[in-house]
């Protein structure tokens, strides 16, 4: 839908400024949601507050196919993220429950692959179901979020307690671990501009909504794949170290986009390799912020680290859209080529200045789209490993 949502205003003339305002709406509702949803949720139960949500997403993405209005769409967009992070929170508490410290890890992947392997479909079957008709993607898209009720509807009645999260303030973790913090920030920048404003890019290259859709799964591709090989990499090596090469992968695959002619095949390469290196920014992040925690505080730094991630995210679209505007599409990978530059310099200088210890907490790659979803990534391996780590640091 993101894809599809920037895809359409775009082919109707509107405004990158607006189609930014649009994309945007979408990624504060995530972050309004993953902080005041857990409350309902707690209120009126789980399986009530998941058929809430999904209902609510289905007549917004309805609504968008029946009425075509930038400023209606902002509307539904924003209503849309805030619907869409409760279904988040219901399933990830609900994973929560069922597997314990050992069997989250095997959670956590299976998870990561379901989430990313839909939206990867998702992206392939752009072309095949907007040639149907106007309106027949959101069709579908309404369709399949009230399919997602059914499973839901006939589980039994025994669901998982919800606490309100209290993540660790992003000021917080900007002193404990600025690499950490910064980082994260600077993913979610480039993911949200990924999902929204890379598909207006490739039709404004002249590609077809089919290939946009097939470039658009490249890039998830990428992200599914790398962030594993990626992940271990830097449990071997001194996690700032890896930080810095993905942003100069980031930056150099940017600059490569700008100079190198925009053949479908090379883009296919091109789009893996910057879905990936950017999508791996983010666990390699959060996982160098782990080795710089207690492990009573693991859950608390996670959960803020994807708040900065989510606050990144709300505001790339504003920012980058305006750029596009200026400089024409080319202005998207200029914005990847400045903001990797800047983050691999704020890298290198904190690996020279405050070099990066030992890893610590071994690499968990990042599914999980709510506070609640951050104590699955701490599983008993994680755990001990912090605890090991802080009583060496201790003992003279």
């Amino acid at each position: 839908m993101s894809s599809l949502t920037s895809l359409r205003l775009d082919a109707a003339s509107v405004s990158a400024t607006m189609i930014g305002a649009i994309s945007s709406a979408y990624f504060v509702g995530l972050t309004l949601g993953a902080v005041t949803s857990d409350r309902l949720i707690s209120r009126i139960g789980h399986i009530r507050s998941y058929s809430s949500f999904a209902s609510l997403v289905a007549i917004t993405y309805l609504l968008q196919g029946l009425v075509f209005d930038p400023w209606i769409w902002l509307l539904l967009r924003l209503v849309n993220g805030w619907a869409m992070v409760g279904i988040y929170l219901v399933v990830e508490s609900w994973l929560l429950l069922v597997g314990d410290t050992k069997s989250r890890g095997r959670l956590l992947a299976i998870y990561m692959i379901a989430l990313y392997g839909s939206i990867m479909l998702a992206q392939m079957s752009l072309g095949a179901i907007g040639s149907a008709a106007e309106s027949a993607p959101f069709m579908v898209a309404g369709v399949l979020a009230s399919m997602a009720v059914l499973p839901m509807a006939v589980l039994p009645k025994t669901a998982p307690d919800v606490s309100h999260a209290e993540p660790l303030m992003p000021q917080d973790l900007v002193r404990m671990t600025p690499a950490g913090a910064i980082g994260s920030f600077g993913s979610g920048v480039g993911i949200a501009a990924v999902y929204t404003l890379l598909p207006i890019y490739l039709q404004r290259e002249g590609m077809s909504v089919a290939q946009v859709g097939q470039l658009m799964a490249s890039a998830i591709c990428g992200a599914m794949a790398l962030q594993y090989p990626v992940g271990r990499w830097s449990d071997r090596k001194d996690r700032q170290s890896v930080l810095l090469a993905l942003s100069v992968g980031c930056a150099a695959v940017s600059l490569a986009v700008l100079i190198l002619p925009s053949y479908p095949p090379l883009l296919m390469v091109l789009m893996f390799l910057i879905g990936g290196s950017i999508f791996a920014i983010y666990p390699v992040a959060v996982s160098h912020s782990a080795d710089r925690a207690e492990a009573s505080e693991l859950v608390r730094v996670i959960q803020g680290m994807l708040l900065i991630n989510s606050v990144g995210s709300a505001i790339s679209p504003l920012i980058i859209s305006p750029l596009m505007n200026r400089l024409g599409p080319s202005g998207l990978f200029w914005a990847f080529l400045v903001l990797h530059a800047g983050l691999a310099s704020f890298f290198l200088w904190r690996r020279n200045s405050h070099p990066s210890p030992t890893s610590a907490a071994p690499f968990a790659a990042t599914a999980q789209m709510t506070p609640i979803g951050a104590e699955i990534r701490v599983t008993e391996e994680l755990a001990q490993a912090v605890s090991e780590a802080r009583t060496e640091a201790l003992v003279p």
